[in-house]
């Protein structure tokens, strides 16, 4: 017998950064991270689950033709180990079928990772006909070694402790209606950043500056959850510029040292801050590539979007916004 399920599972871009793992396998944090799920930036994954089959699982890539090719290793790889684990969770014997697809470009630092994953888990326990808790979802898919996608189940503002703090898993701080953030992506880079996330935070502790920044984030994470409380941006704002410039301060003095930035990616910061000084404030952060997310109000979007478009190191702009997080699908991939 063949079950099958389709999801679609959003990107999410942190406002305090996961970088550094206690325990890389497990991806378990050194800290607690808060991000905002995203809406547009989504992985769309179909899984069909064989019982009993002994067939190999089968992994595939939908292009925007609908076309079905083999992934990269090193994602195939991690996908299948993953299988393996929701297998072993549900006590199953049997082969899955996956087919995924990203709406957003892969590899470029916009989480891409945790979309994909978040997906995967989410379709591959709904075709074994699992009922899991959202604790449950979150806590295996950061297993997957992908961290984020722990967040990337959840929608609104959520917040991921590491194991013994939140069990492993993420909770939600805020719904999405809470309050209503938008998300221009200024893409500077549109390749596959030559560095992943997963050597990133291997390396991490390398940095002389790793300690010093374990040290101030707990006033940091009580400045944000407050400030997503009071939907205040002038309190938040800083904070994701500090937290995005010390993820890649920590990346470009590990050892061996990590530059994730474009020429690109000084321009578009530069011309916030010029923004800024004029009287409309919007604010960066980066996750680990050198796209840049310029978090604003609905209002100062447009204001955004006209001038990064300008820049000559800006390609093109994603618009997004806080989401509401995962959601199952009628139309599968295959």
């Amino acid at each position: 017998m063949t079950n099958k399920a389709t999801v679609t599972a959003p990107s999410n871009i942190a406002f305090i950064k996961y970088w550094g793992a206690r325990d890389l396998a497990q991806a378990v944090p050194m800290n607690a991270s808060i991000s905002m799920t995203l809406t547009e930036c989504v992985s769309r994954s179909t899984v069909a689950f064989s019982d009993g089959s002994d067939r190999p699982d089968r992994i595939e890539l939908v292009g925007d033709d609908g076309s079905l090719t083999p992934p990269p290793p090193s994602f195939r790889e991690r996908a299948l180990a993953h299988l393996d684990r929701v297998r072993r969770w549900a006590r199953r014997d049997g082969s899955f079928h996956v087919a995924t697809r990203n709406s957003f470009p892969t590899g470029a630092g916009i989480a891409s990772s945790a979309s994909g994953f978040a997906a995967l888990t989410l379709a591959s326990t709904k075709a074994l006909g699992l009922t899991l808790s959202t604790s449950e979802l979150s806590d295996l898919a950061r297993m997957s070694g992908s961290g984020s996608a722990a967040r990337s189940v959840l929608g609104g503002y959520v917040e991921w402790s590491p194991a013994g703090e939140g069990a492993g898993h993420a909770v939600a701080i805020a719904p999405a209606s809470h309050w209503d953030l938008r998300d221009v992506i200024a893409l500077v880079d549109h390749g596959e950043k030559d560095v992943s996330s997963l050597d990133g935070h291997r390396l991490a502790a390398s940095s002389p500056h790793f300690e010093a920044r374990q040290r101030i984030l707990p006033e940091r994470l009580a400045i944000v959850r407050r400030a997503i409380e009071d939907r205040d941006l002038d309190a938040l704002g800083p904070v994701l510029e500090e937290e995005a410039i010390e993820l890649h301060l920590i990346a470009m003095s590990s050892k061996p040292p990590i530059f994730y930035w474009k020429p690109g990616t000084i321009q578009v910061l530069e011309r916030l801050r010029g923004m800024r000084r004029e009287g409309l404030f919007a604010w960066a952060t980066m996750d680990a590539g050198a796209n840049v997310h310029v978090i604003c109000t609905p209002q100062a979007e447009a204001p955004v979007i006209a001038a990064l478009t300008g820049l000559s190191g800006v390609s093109s702009v994603l618009l997004d916004g806080v989401g509401e997080g995962p959601r199952g699908e009628r139309e599968h991939l295959f």
